[in-house]
């Protein structure tokens, strides 16, 4: 039985994005001493998978990296471990690695992936980085992104629409700023504009997702004795998985007309794609029924989108409080990590809700 001693091991390997190699090592030793999984290390990632006669395949995913900090603090204290990555998600992964070293024969096969550079950008991600090189190990009937969820699912994702808005001036002697236009002070109508926004809600599948905006970097200046003739800001916009990139963009466009001018710049910097809940598949209709809690939207965004690029239907959920995660008093408890265990145990051992209740 899992316990939280097994889960610290996990916090104290350093695994920052783009250092996993000493965690993948790891991972790969554990796998490789079940001999009912397959198992590859593609880079810093790690995919073992059961190879029987069963005709349904069922994959759960983790990533192995945390954002920057220092793990040498973390620490059990009663029930509760404490330190980087804690909730987000080492939690998972320790559980995923308590389930994999399972030689237990499950009724459909299992596919586990634990990628690499998750938290940095997405032309980085090890998830993709496996869809390129190997895409016939991401094949599957549906999956399970072990993102930290509070121990419910999180359906689906929201995109993440980040863009530039170049506003123009021209540049004067700060003695006499009548002979130009101050780019800067143009930028606080588009900033009183975004503050100002009221975000959106939208039902999708039984679950609301609520968008935002975001202002994110300004930047702007000469010197101190010039009026700036150009000032940039960066925006993020979290969209909702009913709207396609090209309608974001031009909402955005439309919303922020009124503080854009000819000659002003709005260029598009990534666009990250959101997912549909997905959950009217069977097998992820039955995870909400084993987790025993009312499934929301996942507002944030997550590699369920990749999944879906992949035409795999997935859902998050994960142990821990997403509201911890990145902060520096990331934690997580037993309980949340026992009950991911039993859920997801449950889930790929064929268990209805019903006879879980039996």
């Amino acid at each position: 039985m899992i316990n939280l001693d097994d889960v610290l091991e996990l916090v104290r390997v350093d695994s920052v994005s783009g250092n996993e190699a000493m965690l993948a090592a790891r991972v790969y030793d554990e796998l490789v001493a079940n001999p009912a999984l397959d198992v590859e290390r593609i880079g810093d990632n790690v995919v073992a998978r059961t190879t029987g006669p069963h005709p349904k395949r069922l994959m759960v995913a983790g990533h192995l990296d945390t954002v920057p900090g220092d793990v040498r603090n973390s620490r059990i204290e009663g029930d509760v471990l404490r330190g980087l990555g804690a909730c987000d998600m080492k939690a998972s992964v320790a559980g995923m690695l308590e389930l994999a070293r399972d030689a237990t024969p499950r009724p459909v096969e299992v596919t586990w992936v634990f990628y690499a550079r998750e938290e940095i950008a997405r032309s980085e991600s090890g998830l993709r980085e496996i869809a390129e090189l190997r895409p016939e190990l991401l094949v599957a009937d549906a999956a399970v992104l072990a993102e930290p969820t509070g121990g419910r699912v999180e359906a689906g994702c929201q995109g993440s629409l980040h863009v530039r808005v170049v506003l123009r001036g021209s540049r004067a002697h700060t003695s006499r700023p009548f002979t130009g236009r101050n780019a800067l002070h143009r930028m606080g109508d588009l900033l009183t504009r975004v503050a100002r926004y009221a975000p959106r809600t939208v039902e999708i599948d039984g679950v609301s997702f609520t968008e935002q905006l975001q202002a994110v970097r300004v930047e702007g200046g000469v010197a101190n004795n010039v009026v700036p003739d150009a000032a940039i800001c960066v925006l993020n916009h979290r969209v909702a998985p009913d709207r396609t990139r090209d309608e974001a963009v031009e909402w955005l466009r439309h919303y922020l007309h009124e503080c854009v001018s000819e000659g002003d710049e709005v260029e598009i910097l990534e666009w990250a794609p959101s997912a549909r809940p997905s959950l009217d598949n069977a097998e992820l209709h039955r995870l909400v029924e084993l987790s025993g809690a009312t499934p929301r939207a996942k507002v944030g965004w997550t590699d369920v989108a990749t999944f879906h690029e992949l035409a795999v239907p997935a859902t998050n959920f994960g142990a821990g409080d997403p509201l911890l995660a990145h902060r520096s008093d990331e934690s997580v408890t037993l309980s949340e990590v026992k009950h991911f265990v039993r859920v997801i145990g449950d889930w790929l051992g064929g268990t209805s809700p019903r006879e879980r209740d039996d």
